[in-house]
């Protein structure tokens, strides 16, 4: 037995150039299905479950602040209801996407935040460690000033990346919580969305981040008012 010839080189001989491998029945594997391309400038609205629902867990907090600043607004989806929350909200995104009162700024020229919080769905080429090397979040930390509060859209995965920097870059600037969100967004309207994501959250008044995670229900502000909030300095 231990002399019997490899069968390795008649499957490897079977292996065809365009990815299928035939089978002795005569039926084909369907090819390898690559990634299907990427949106203009990696955009993707937000479904307003994710900013309801972080509102609502967040949104003590978030008032504290003397403004958000929402700097990839697209249309306003988080925008949007940001301010029927009561907060007050400015915008701002690459192009002109329709925003109410936005405008166009590129990001990475940006030097001071418009508000205390950031809360935002970065694109997502510009914030990874394969394509972006984590740049979007490098500038907010190293470039941009005037914030203490930054709230992130992001993929659960994304956080487990080493490449090009990238485990070095979250190790110096870790976060303080991350909202592991329990059910799963549709960024395009197909359905059966493949990817889980969570708010990822950088507190300036938590003095030693912990990364803790918290689990997060979809839930929405607009129906439990009933949260010991006082928004009405925030107009």
């Amino acid at each position: 037995m231990g002399n019997a010839p490899s069968a390795k080189p008649l499957f490897r001989s079977m292996r065809q150039k365009d990815d299928t491998v035939p089978l002795l029945d005569g039926v084909d594997l369907p090819p390898k299905r690559s990634d299907p391309p990427r949106e203009e400038l990696d955009h993707y609205p937000t479904p307003v479950e994710a900013i309801r629902s972080l509102l609502w867990y967040e949104g003590e907090r978030i008032a504290q602040a003397d403004a958000v600043w929402e700097p990839c607004c697209g249309a306003g989806n988080l925008v949007n209801e940001m301010r029927e929350f009561g907060l007050r909200v400015s915008a701002s995104d690459i192009v002109d996407r329709g925003c109410p009162d936005g405008w166009v700024a590129d990001f990475f020229t940006c030097r001071r935040s418009r508000g205390q919080a950031i809360i935002t769905n970065p694109p997502f080429d510009q914030i990874n460690a394969r394509d972006g090397h984590g740049r979007w979040l490098r500038h907010t930390f190293e470039q941009i000033t005037g914030w203490d509060y930054l709230a992130l859209l992001l993929p659960i995965e994304w956080e487990a990346a080493r490449k090009n920097g990238f485990g070095e870059l979250l190790g110096e600037h870790p976060y303080s919580t991350r909202y592991l969100m329990r059910w799963k967004l549709d960024f395009t309207g197909g359905g059966n969305p493949p990817n889980r994501h969570a708010w990822f959250i950088w507190d300036r008044h938590d003095e030693f981040p912990m990364r803790a995670t918290r689990y997060m229900d979809k839930m929405d502000w607009r129906e439990d008012l009933q949260m010991g909030l006082d928004l009405s300095g925030a107009e």
